[in-house]
């Protein structure tokens, strides 16, 4: 699922490098996301169930 997501936010427009945290060696799998493209059709899918919320905190 890590890897959906990476692959998402590096398809959004302005995203050049998103920071990632890797706590393990298992974790560097997740860098297989940058070979992942998702179709349009996948995008939509994954869009229709974010809600954007306004930030809080230190932004």
């Amino acid at each position: 699922m890590a890897q959906v997501a990476l692959a998402w936010v590096l398809q959004k427009d302005g995203v050049t490098a998103p920071i990632i945290g890797i706590t393990s060696l298992e974790n560097l799998k997740d860098l297989g996301a940058v070979q992942l493209k998702l179709s349009s059709e996948e995008v939509k899918s994954l869009e229709e169930l974010y809600q954007p919320r306004a930030a809080f905190g230190f932004v």
